[in-house]
Parts: C-alpha cells; structure tokens; sequence
C-alpha cells in the first residue's frame, strides 16, 4: 500500500530534539527517505530506523554555517537522488535569557537570529536549486510567540516573526518552480527543560486559554507537518498554520 510520502526525500533540521524527533517518526512511518540535520550526532538513531526498514541517514549541520548546509544538501542529494522536502526546525530557544529587552546581551539577540533566520535562509537557499525542476515542499516552524506579542522574550519573537516574513515572501519567489512555502507555528510545548526554567505554570496558564484544555505535545505537529509536505498541500503556499489548541485563531 503506497504511503502518504513514499520515496519523497524530506530533511527536518533539529532533528534530535523533542519536536524534531517527533517530525522524523511521522516521516518514516509515512514512507519518506529521511535526512536527520543536527548539531548532534544522530547516526545511531538513523541505524535504529535502518533496522527496522526505514530509509535514513544523519547528517551533523551548523545551519547558520553556509558550508554546512551545503554539505547537508550535497549528502540528501547523494543518498537519495534529489530534495522534495524541507522542514527547518532547528531553532534557538531554550538558551534564550527570559527578562527585559534591556537586557538581552547582544551576543545572545545575534546567536537567536544567525540560528532562527539566517539558518532558515541558508537551507532554504540550499534545497530550492534541486527544487526547481520537480517542485518541492518547504515549512519554516515559528511560533506562536508573534501572534500573542510575548513579553520578556523580545529576541526569539522577533526572530520568530521574521520567519513567519520570510516565509510569504519566499512562496513569492519560487512559486513559479512548483515549490510551496508554509509556516508551522506551535505553541507551548513543554518538556523537562522548559519546565524547569519557566515552571509548570507556564503550562496552566496556556491551557486555561485554550479551546483544547491540554498541555501540547511535540506529536500534536505532526500530522500538519506531513499535510503540508504532501500532494494534497499542492495548493498551500505562503501560509500560516497555528497548531495550538484553538489558543487564539489567526
């Protein structure tokens, strides 16, 4: 039986996260040649779905590094023949300070752009060449953050907001290839760091707000991760797509 995403080449960048993890079990399980993009190494978990009848491999990638990301395209192209999909995942956030905006050392507001924009920028620059002659899929993952104007947290929602920017205008760009561009944007989705940082009421207050009165769960994305990246999304570009809960509409 043909699956949702059959020999479709998807990277998801941020792969060994939480989220990220959670991205790369749904592509399996929907018959997808996965390439795993992170700063860590991710070979065992790649031999892990080998073993089982995946296709896989793993990639170590600084995405705000533009060599780097260019050896994660040069690899998916290897491995597989060619890039139909891309989710850029990999983010700056949980090294993000918490307080006034006065106070964000600029260090830290530099890091949160060259990793949350700049690294958008380089791998969509990287996967649209090999786009260009069969179409392709691209998500951006933002967040909710820009939507309800967070306080204190200045850096990683402006960060956030550029993408969902980028975003539009890049479905602009390359639409005329067949290539659509969307934005994911999840809301709180805690997990033991988080946690610890922010506390557990960080989480009550958010699902107070919302029409689903649940704490979210990084396997909540997934299944609009792989809506967007398959055939039926063929007329989705540009768009926004807030998995939250019913938190707020858009």
């Amino acid at each position: 039986m043909t699956r949702l995403l059959d020999n479709k080449t998807i990277i998801v960048t941020g792969a060994g996260g939480n989220i990220g993890r959670a991205y790369c079990d749904g592509l399996i399980a929907a018959g997808a040649n996965l390439v795993m993009a992170d700063l860590a190494d991710l070979s065992g978990l790649a031999s892990e779905f080998q073993r089982e009848g995946g296709r896989a491999i793993a990639v170590r990638v600084d995405v705000s590094d533009p060599a780097s990301v260019q050896a994660m395209a040069d690899r998916a192209v290897a491995a597989f023949g060619g890039i139909d999909g891309l989710v850029n995942n990999a983010g700056f956030f949980k090294g993000c300070s918490f307080g006034s905006f006065l106070d964000i050392p600029i260090e830290e507001w530099d890091l949160c752009f060259d990793v949350n924009v700049r690294g958008v920028w380089l791998c969509c620059k990287a996967v649209v060449p090999h786009m260009r002659t069969r179409g392709g899929k691209i998500i951006n993952v933002s967040s909710n953050t820009p939507y309800k104007g967070v306080p204190n947290f200045l850096h990683y929602v402006s960060s956030k907001a550029a993408i969902i920017g980028l975003t539009r205008a890049l479905a602009r760009e390359v639409g005329e290839f067949n290539i659509q561009v969307n934005t994911l944007c999840p809301d709180l989705i805690p997990d033991a760091d988080i946690t610890a940082k922010q506390g557990s009421a960080a989480d009550e207050r958010t699902i107070a707000g919302r029409c689903l009165k649940r704490t979210q769960k990084p396997q909540d994305m997934v299944g609009s991760a792989l809506f967007l990246l398959s055939d039926g999304a063929d007329f989705v570009t540009g768009q926004s797509l807030l998995v939250n809960g019913g938190a707020f509409f858009n």
